[in-house]
């Protein structure tokens, strides 16, 4: 297959958007199941990325691969692991534990309007009157669902919903960090490792001293089943993400949050037995339109068709 060939590097980043978002997407009712039972989210935290440091960590031993400790790759996978997994996933845990998975899955659909307004900021990107126009879209959905008494089945946890909108900020920021900051001899398996490693370290002790431990001795019930399996499937994502960040472009990769915010919709309907009011799927269907306005046009595709070393 010829990856320098335009039409082949579309193929290819379409292909993996869907399949990574898709996935990303059964993560969000796993994470609703997690919850559930009561477990915190530094302790639920704690084991994912100890999961995704194993997982990681053993292919790369097969590779042969060594790690890099220059000052720069640290802070790069520093910021990885804070932007990537330690607040985003904190959060995103916490407003789970209030929130419909549906809505959790709404939310993540901002990703897209959050990253394209950093990059304008940053003037990664140019500006077009119509993206902006999604980005305005995308909010008024999120209000849509906050702000109508009948949109919630509880009514006053519609504050959580700005809990949420913290995942897809920390998302937009961390697409925009990798685009511009990838060191040299790092690739997307590696980032994820290494951060997945510095994130283990800082949120281990926290997780201890806050009470929020979580012991990962069986018997095992349904929550923690289900916190593994998300855990497997965040590892094998996050990669491909990564990856689709300095293939495709960090305004591009973030579509990914299509197929995420469907799959959960859908995922939370068919496992959990969710409903939604009339409110909710109105919101669903402005913050598609409002993604169909700010994605890119595909002539302006950012498309590397490598990945750093």
């Amino acid at each position: 297959m010829d990856i320098d060939n335009p039409r082949v590097k579309h193929i290819v980043a379409w292909t993996t958007m869907l399949i990574v978002g898709t996935l990303w997407g059964a993560t969000i009712p796993l994470s609703k199941t997690a919850v559930s039972t009561g477990h915190q989210p530094l302790g639920l935290i704690t084991w994912q990325l100890l999961i995704g440091v194993v997982l990681l960590g053993s292919y790369l031993l097969m590779r042969g691969w060594r790690p890099v400790f220059s000052r720069k790759h640290l802070i790069f996978y520093l910021v990885i692991a804070i932007l990537g997994t330690i607040i985003p996933n904190g959060f995103s845990y916490y407003a789970a534990s209030h929130l419909p998975a549906g809505v959790m899955s709404i939310a993540i659909a901002t990703v897209p309007m959050f990253t394209l307004m950093m990059a304008l900021v940053f003037r990664l990107e140019n500006f077009d009157l119509w993206r902006v126009l999604g980005i305005g879209i995308g909010f008024t959905a999120m209000a849509m669902i906050a702000a109508p008494e009948t949109s919630l089945p509880e009514p006053e946890k519609a504050i959580f919903v700005l809990f949420a909108l913290i995942a897809p900020i920390c998302y937009g920021g961390e697409a925009n960090f990798i685009a511009v900051n990838t060191p040299d001899r790092t690739d997307a398996v590696s980032t994820l490792f290494m951060a997945s490693c510095i994130g283990f370290v800082l949120v281990l002790p926290m997780s201890i001293v806050s009470g929020q431990w979580l012991n990962p001795m069986p018997p095992w019930g349904v929550p923690e089943l289900a916190l593994i399996s998300a855990s497997v499937i965040h590892a094998i994502t996050y990669v491909g993400y990564i990856w689709l960040v300095g293939f495709g472009g960090p305004v591009f990769s973030v579509q990914v949050a299509y197929p995420v915010t469907l799959s959960g919709v859908f995922l939370s309907i068919v496992f959990l037995g969710e409903g939604y009011s009339g409110w909710i799927w109105a919101a669903l269907v402005l913050i598609i339109i409002g993604l169909l306005l700010v994605q890119p046009k595909l002539d302006d595709l950012k498309m590397t068709g490598e990945e750093h070393e």
